[in-house]
């Protein structure tokens, strides 16, 4: 059960480091000419993950942003609002894997002690 728990803790994780990349890519091409924003769909990326799928995360291009006259359409607040979300998803699933670790911490010592 631990073992489930982690392998789909460690899965979410790897959907936020993604989503972390191309959130710092849109940041650092925020002043380059005709670069559109990209990003990836969370949950369908985190279910294919649990559903065993291995293939790469499916990267698009985030509709709706404003273009700039250079044809770029990076939105700071956007980009912000992202990295604070996956922020406090790291958080909170660290914690729960922290939470995981102490219970079978104190299993094992139990058995021991």
């Amino acid at each position: 059960m631990i073992e489930q728990i982690a392998v789909e803790l460690g899965k979410y994780m790897d959907v936020l480091v993604a989503r972390q990349s191309l959130v710092t890519s849109n940041i650092a091409n925020i002043d380059t000419p005709d670069y559109r924003t990209v990003d990836l769909d969370f949950q369908q990326e985190y279910r294919c993950l649990l559903a065993g799928e291995t293939n790469p995360f499916a990267v698009e291009e985030v509709m709706g942003l404003r273009i700039k006259n250079d044809g770029n359409n990076v939105n700071m607040d956007r980009e912000l609002r992202m990295l604070a979300e996956d922020s406090i998803r790291f958080a909170a699933v660290s914690s729960m894997a922290q939470s995981e670790i102490s219970q079978l911490k104190s299993a094992i010592d139990n058995l021991q002690g």
